[in-house]
């Protein structure tokens, strides 16, 4: 399953208002970065889940249900909040507390159950088809995928001069999905994932989505077990790289103590890297690194 660039432009006219057109600005050694942790709920994944429920049409009396590490269900939980319907969201039992208290926050009726993601969707999965609620996904849906990529889209127009490469954390790969449906092959985009939770990278080694285990310091924003089928087909050939759970902590470090950007673990592994040597751009190379997500605790960076 495949999105199309025109898909993209369909979620840009449905998002119009609803969403932020979120900045960028030049770091150390030339380095652009892209704050879409300061999205509307902290995350790229409203673009995704306003888009998901807007297409969606007619909505149960049930609202939506989600499943999420986190992110995905802040988003469902802000754009239920802001469309008028009632949002159930499962989350594991370890999920960071600062995402559980968000969630109440907004809104959402929260239910948490399992120790990981692949739980947590299970009952989701369950809760929907017993009340008939309509399910929200949090990464393998074409208009999630469709509204993500309306970053990739202001992108093109926000870097003078343009870029060459995009570097993207991936979990069950809603977001770089997006990210190839906006850019296509005009751009170079790069896989980025934890080494103790790469789902995609074991996909496009074994040659089709597969289980990996979960567990690390960015598994609650990247801890998905198996890869989308839609990322899965639309990232063939593209460059994926691993990061261990010491670069990604100093990479967030690093983005704290250089920029006072303050991000979830998750989303400085794209960061990482960079930072560790994973990837290193050719000279000239016009790097623009995604900063993903903000709901983060963030008393250790103090």
């Amino acid at each position: 399953m495949r999105v199309q660039i025109d898909d993209v432009r369909a979620a840009v006219s449905r998002l119009e208002g609803r969403v932020r057109r979120t900045p960028v600005f030049q770091g150390d050694g030339g380095v652009w970065f892209k704050l879409e942790h300061t999205q509307h709920a902290g995350s790229f994944k409203t673009r995704g889940m306003v888009n998901q429920i807007l297409a969606a049409g007619d909505l149960p009396a049930a609202g939506i249900v989600a499943a999420s590490g986190g992110n995905a269900g802040l988003a469902a939980a802000y754009a239920a909040r802001e469309l008028g319907v009632r949002a159930e969201v499962f989350v594991p039992a370890n999920a960071p507390a600062v995402k559980v208290a968000k969630l109440g926050k907004l809104g959402a009726h929260v239910v948490q159950i399992g120790n990981e993601y692949a739980e947590a969707y299970e009952a989701a999965v369950a809760h929907a088809t017993s009340t008939g609620a309509h399910f929200c996904h949090a990464y393998d849906d074409p208009a999630m995928v469709a509204g993500n990529g309306t970053l990739g889209l202001e992108l093109l127009d926000q870097i003078p001069g343009g870029f060459d490469t995009v570097m993207v954390a991936v979990g069950g790969g809603g977001l770089i999905a997006g990210i190839i449906a906006a850019l296509g092959s005009s751009h170079r985009i790069v896989a980025v994932e934890p080494t103790s939770a790469s789902a995609l990278h074991a996909a496009l080694a074994a040659g089709s989505p597969v289980d990996v285990p979960v567990s690390g310091v960015a598994a609650d924003s990247l801890g998905a077990r198996r890869a989308g089928q839609i990322a899965f087909d639309m990232a063939s050939g593209i460059p994926s790289v691993l990061v261990d759970d010491q670069a990604i902590v100093d990479a967030r470090r690093r983005l704290w103590d250089d920029y006072r950007q303050a991000v979830e673990h998750g989303t400085a592994a794209a960061y990482a890297a960079l930072t560790s040597g994973a990837y290193v751009p050719a000279p000239g190379e016009r790097v623009v690194v995604l900063l993903c997500g903000a709901n983060t605790n963030p008393s250790d960076l103090a």
